[in-house]
């Protein structure tokens, strides 16, 4: 967790809250690390940290979207915007996929 507010106070983004949500509790058996934050300006942030060796491919993208959905019926309510901190190989389509879906990528 430190490394991800490390990182976003660096590009100068300040959180009031923040909460790391665990896979199980939204029924997600992948390695992931799910966060909860609300900034300063009361915006709601998703930030989800995933650490792999393999590639990401097309099919990440749609298995990210499914725990982004699961995450907003969990929470009660959508999110303004939405991270994403990657630490393995991207698929050029799989990144442009992120961004036409609304992710930042880190």
């Amino acid at each position: 967790m430190q490394m991800v507010v490390d990182s976003l106070r660096a590009k100068g983004k300040i959180y009031k809250k923040m909460l790391e949500i665990a896979p199980k509790e939204l029924g997600v058996r992948n390695k992931i690390k799910i966060f909860k934050a609300t900034d300063v300006t009361g915006y709601f942030w998703v930030i989800i940290a995933v650490s792999q060796k393999s590639r990401i491919l097309m099919k990440d993208v749609h298995k990210f979207e499914e725990i982004y959905a699961k995450l907003t019926i969990f929470c009660g309510h959508n999110f303004k915007h939405k991270i994403i901190f990657i630490d393995a190989p991207l698929c050029s389509k799989a990144s442009e996929a992120f961004k036409k879906q609304g992710w930042k990528i880190h």
